[in-house]
């Protein structure tokens, strides 16, 4: 089972002081910056997905990429611009959710292909539009006529890509890289799922991406597989786009689940309430310090002469030290950090949050960082439970996507 990490220029700065929480003068991020696979051994994952949309933008807009990075990306290719050792993969998709409510795609085959081709990717995905919903048992017939028609045009476009694909492959000298097709497979049913993938087949894909499943729960996965298995052919393998589930991914091997893509344990570092940073037993919650100059909030009552500038500064400060103190086994006890905590987010006023803070004795006391194998918590120690500005915060992202890979590891997919 192989697993992608959807790009989106997540990288992490190796010489960020965070005693004084700046960058290097010196730093160029281009050439100094980390991915994930360049920052953890071993890498925390075997590929890299890159979305069109997030390199070259889309109807919502301009994507992740500044133009010197697009360009050198097209120039140099995906391998190189990323760094990857030359086990890992590439694999290249449209992102289909950047344009969910067009009626149609906003890229056409010939675009997709030039960007697959001049970025040499090793494999790359057909276009395809994303389906809103899950009907198990509605017939095709009384199907809603726009997930009808989502499913046709990324058929039909997956006719043209593939017929593309093969000749242009043709054309292409010894030596060079040959792009491996990816059918997109969208449905709202599992007879739907399986009607895509056994057109697809009859395209000639031997690999096929199954779309649209993010929302679903693990049985109705299932389910849409089993039917799947029913029409798949030999040789055929199947990639999970979005998804994750690593309790389901021994069953899902059995149906011939060969790769999946997500960012959820890496989001989950700074987007969940509660799941910042992962263990192999659980996880815990990462102990919030807000940036006086940084956070939206803070800045808000200063300027309203509600919170004091020094006061907040000096709140922000003690916790800081409080929190090394104690990790640095220096007199400190928990309580004490946890009393200061609290002091310094009630000057934010936020009683939601206040209470919240409860929840950080649990990540004192048991000090998770200090078990943890990874580089990262390593070198950082506390510093990679703190909720503070983006370069904890993705390097507990990282470390997060090393405890999937050691729970990938262990599982078994005889």
């Amino acid at each position: 089972m192989k697993f992608y990490f959807p790009d989106s220029q997540d990288q992490i700065s190796p010489t960020y002081d965070f005693i004084k929480d700046e960058y290097s003068d010196f730093r160029v991020r281009q050439r100094d910056d980390l991915y994930a696979h360049q920052a953890v051994k071993p890498a925390p994952y075997d590929g890299i997905l890159v979305s069109k949309a997030i390199v070259d933008g889309s109807v919502k807009g301009a994507g992740k990429y500044s133009t010197p990075q697009r360009d050198r990306l097209y120039r140099d290719g995906v391998s190189h611009f990323f760094g990857l050792p030359d086990t890992m993969r590439s694999l290249g998709d449209c992102g289909a959710f950047n344009y969910i409510e067009e009626e149609y795609p906003p890229y056409t085959v010939d675009a997709v292909l030039e960007f697959y081709y001049e970025c040499r990717f090793h494999s790359g995905i057909s276009i395809d539009h994303v389906i809103f919903g899950y009907k198990p048992e509605v017939t095709e017939k009384d199907a809603d006529p726009a997930w009808v028609k989502r499913r046709e045009i990324s058929l039909e476009l997956a006719e043209k890509f593939i017929q593309a694909v093969k000749g242009r492959n043709k054309l292409l000298s010894e030596g060079k890289r040959k792009l491996e097709p990816v059918g997109a497979a969208q449905g709202w049913s599992p007879d739907s799922y399986a009607d895509s993938v056994a057109r697809l087949q009859k395209m000639g894909y031997k690999r096929i991406a199954l779309g649209g499943m993010v929302p679903l729960k693990t049985p109705e996965i299932i389910s849409c597989l089993e039917r799947i298995s029913e029409v798949r052919k030999d040789g055929v393998e199947f990639h999970l786009l979005g998804i994750t589930r690593v309790d389901s991914m021994e069953r899902f091997v059995g149906y011939h689940v060969t790769s999946f893509d997500s960012t959820s344990a890496f989001r989950q570092a700074f987007m969940d309430e509660r799941n910042n940073y992962h263990t192999a037993g659980r996880s815990y919650m990462a102990i919030r310090v807000p940036q006086v100059d940084g956070n939206l909030t803070l800045k808000r009552l200063i300027l309203a002469g509600v919170v004091s500038q020094s006061e907040a500064i000096k709140a922000e400060r003690e916790c800081l030290k409080l929190l090394r103190l104690y990790d640095g086994d220096k007199g400190v006890e928990v309580q004490e950090v946890m009393d200061s905590l609290r002091a310094y987010q009630s000057l934010l006023g936020d009683a939601k949050k206040l209470k919240q803070v409860d929840k950080y004795e649990d990540t004192l006391a048991d000090r998770p960082w200090r078990d943890c194998p990874c580089d990262l918590c390593r070198e950082h120690k506390i510093e990679m439970v703190i909720f503070r500005g983006t370069e904890r915060n993705k390097r507990r992202g990282f470390h997060n996507m090393t405890v999937l890979e050691a729970k990938m590891r262990k599982l078994s997919f005889a």
